[in-house]
């Protein structure tokens, strides 16, 4: 008979060979239902772009204006190596990509990574879960996304078809805003004066302004259609600080997707979009050939008393004729113009915002948080904040104009918000004091009150995993009341309500939608009213929100959730990636 030793290490080695194979055994199981992994490569590098009749130098991916789009099916992972050849320290942002615990990806400069500075890379690693629809992928550092912007497109799982007719085409619709100057001299210098920076000089469709414009005529967008067949318009609002109205001359939409969550359809003749929001709708071409071409125009809707770029952009709708008709009919055909609602018609944007309902079906449905462990109470505008005694600005008593959450104007760290949650090393970088509601309670659109002097500083709420959060949002009145377009990132949110006037914790409840809400990642805060959303915090990291009109970002109208580890292993953050850029 043969006795057999094991040593510790036999026994170490056997143990972790059955762990192995257990988990190999599950990750093939999980692979059958999971994508494929796909790859794309980034380089940033300047590129002469003229529009307008005037040449300037901008930030491309790849050379490419606007960038390069994505392309994905729900359950893939993408690899995409950033590659930084330009001066300026650079991040990206995935737009709406949940990131269930892979926050490393999330982009956002000094909250999820340190930018990638000149001559670095960075691979943003990350898998498409649970979502299918138009989001897309903007820089996330200062105004850089001025020109770095792209559609991403998540095709729905092979053999899985859409909850609406399949279109003949897809096509993706970017609205981005131009400046003629260098967009990070504008702002540099509006925060060096403490002065509102110069405002757009066009808007674009795919990057190009169109004959509105001076000189543009060439530069204008043309989507061809054929007569009868439907195409599915995918709508993104890249701008930096508009909303837009969009219309198609003389044609209906359908809306059957916001935010990379299908909606129940709906017709509409205008769509708004807040920068940061995404919407597929479907346009039915006419049955025959029209003897006309049709604008497919865009331009802002402002609430604010700021000045703003009050232009408008132009793409041509064109039908495919037929071989019979003559090429010289087709060029002198009129263009049939689309008509707007005023610049300023909050009543009309508050009434399609509640057209909005999730599907709520057994195959897509709206997983509405029925009890609230966390209620917050933000106030969300605008205010003002001492100049530094080096610094002359131009407003009362050397004040700048700021902007704030619960009036705590955000001051960036040095370092990244989730390298110092994760190696807990939070001291001197952030607290978790940010508070729930506003210092004081006032006539929040009424009459302003007299002190309009902001705090600052770099407060963060703590939140336990998986606990459910109702927040209401409510603009205020100091300095004029706006609408803001609230962005969260690492998770969707149910919008249950919204109103004018100031939010009635008594009466307004009461009226929430909690059966099939709009479930989105952009909200817009309406001018002197409120907006109540509820999400799951189900994602361990560090999470942005904040203003998506870039003017508010830069000052100061933004914050972040911290939300700590669960106790399972698929509930914790897993340590960074090697090439996580440093500071």
């Amino acid at each position: 008979m043969v006795s057999l030793v094991l040593t510790s290490s036999d026994i170490f080695r056997a143990l972790f060979l059955a762990l192995s194979v257990v988990w190999l055994l599950s990750d093939l199981a999980f692979a059958k239902h999971a994508g494929i992994t796909r790859h794309y490569k980034f380089d940033i590098k300047m590129q002469s772009v003229t529009r307008l009749c005037q040449t300037k130098n901008i930030v491309t991916v790849n050379g490419q204006f606007p960038g390069p789009r994505i392309i994905a099916r729900e359950g893939d992972r993408l690899l995409i190596k950033v590659v930084n050849h330009v001066k300026y320290n650079v991040t990206i942002h995935w737009h709406g990509i949940r990131q269930i615990r892979s926050g490393w990806a999330d982009g956002p400069a000094y909250v999820t990574q340190c930018p990638i500075q000149t001559g670095q890379s960075y691979v943003y690693n990350f898998t498409l879960t649970g979502q299918r629809g138009t989001l897309f992928w903007h820089a996330h550092i200062s105004w850089l996304r001025a020109t770095l912007y792209g559609p991403i497109v998540i095709l729905p799982k092979k053999h899985a078809s859409y909850p609406f007719p399949h279109p003949y085409k897809e096509v993706p619709i970017v609205f981005g805003e131009w400046w003629k100057a260098d967009t990070e001299t504008i702002i540099n210098q509006a925060m060096t004066t403490g002065g509102a920076p110069n405002i757009s000089d066009a808007f674009t469709i795919n990057g190009l302004p169109g004959p509105s414009y001076n000189c543009s005529a060439k530069d204008t967008f043309k989507l061809k259609v054929k007569a009868g067949k439907t195409y599915l318009l995918r709508l993104v609002n890249a701008a930096l600080n508009d909303e837009l109205f969009f219309r198609v001359a003389n044609h209906t939409l359908t809306v059957v997707e916001a935010d990379a969550v299908y909606v129940k359809p709906f017709k509409t003749d205008i769509v708004l979009i807040t920068p940061g929001q995404t919407t597929n709708v479907l346009l039915r071409a006419k049955s025959k050939t029209p003897s006309a071409k049709f604008a497919m125009s865009a331009r802002p809707y402002a609430t604010g008393p700021a000045t703003f770029d009050n232009t408008t952009t132009i793409g041509i709708l064109e039908y495919e004729k037929s071989a019979s008709a003559s090429k010289s009919n087709h060029k002198n055909l009129p263009l049939l113009k689309a008509k707007l609602p005023q610049f300023n018609d909050s009543s009309y944007a508050m009434k399609f915002q509640r057209k909005f309902r999730s599907l709520a079906t057994a195959k897509f449905p709206a997983k509405v948080p029925k009890n609230v462990d966390r209620r917050f109470f933000f106030t969300v505008g605008l205010g003002i904040l001492p100049c530094s005694k080096n610094q002359t600005c131009q407003g009362p008593n050397n004040t700048r104009p700021a902007a704030a959450v619960n009036n705590v104007s955000f001051v960036q760290p040095n370092i990244a918000l989730l390298q110092a949650h994760f190696f807990n090393k939070s001291k001197g970088v952030y607290t978790t004091n940010f508070p729930t509601k506003p210092p004081f309670k006032f006539n929040y659109t009424g009459t302003p009150p007299k002190n309009i002097m902001l705090s600052s500083g770099t407060k963060l709420v703590a939140l336990p995993f998986n606990i459910s959060v109702e927040l209401v949002m409510q603009d205020t009145s100091i300095l004029g009341a706006e609408s803001h377009p609230l962005h969260l990132h690492g998770f969707n949110f149910f919008v249950l309500g919204q109103g004018v006037g100031n939010f009635d914790p008594k009466k307004d409840p009461a009226k929430f939608n909690l059966v099939d809400p709009a479930e989105r990642n952009t909200v817009g805060v309406p001018a002197g009213g409120w907006v109540a959303i509820r999400f799951l915090a189900d994602n361990p990291g560090v999470w942005f929100m904040h203003c998506h009109l870039e003017v508010h970002t830069s000052w100061g109208l933004k914050m972040a959730w911290v939300v700590n580890d669960g106790k399972g292993r698929k509930q914790k953050l897993p340590p960074p990636p090697a090439d996580l850029p440093k500071c």
